[in-house]
């Protein structure tokens, strides 16, 4: 759906969120901008992906996850940064930019979001790298 940068990044924040079907291509316009202001910040790479393939499971899946309704989507997305710090600086930065701040209504449900950030523990881009 969107993707902004290319280079790799040591830490990565990850995300999931159900966006309903009549407010994707909102959705896509607001991912797109929020990549402007993430690669600002120093994030190296943004992807935001819209589900096309993924099963109902019989225990856990990600429309569980979010508590997804009927005709919800499901958009995973991740951040690539530098590393940890720059990654805890720009939040902050972000977060107390009042520019940035959400007008209006958001085409997803912000309560059934969920978050994290993780350590690359492994990257086929470094094995590449490391052949070349």
């Amino acid at each position: 759906m969107v993707e902004e940068g290319s280079e790799r990044g040591d830490y990565v924040d990850g995300f999931v969120v159900p966006v309903p079907d009549g407010k994707v291509d909102a959705y896509r316009e607001l991912a797109s901008r929020m990549a402007k202001v993430f690669r600002d910040f120093g994030a190296t790479r943004i992807v935001e992906a819209l589900s096309n393939d993924v099963p109902k499971g019989e225990v856990t899946d990600f429309y569980r996850a979010v508590k997804a309704e009927d005709g919800e989507k499901i958009v995973f997305s991740f951040i690539e940064w530098p590393d940890k710090e720059i990654r805890d600086q720009a939040w902050k930065q972000i977060m107390a930019d009042e520019s940035l701040k959400p007008e209006g209504e958001m085409p997803f449900s912000g309560q059934r979001m969920f978050w994290g950030g993780f350590e690359t523990i492994h990257d086929t881009a470094e094995a590449q790298l490391a052949h070349a």
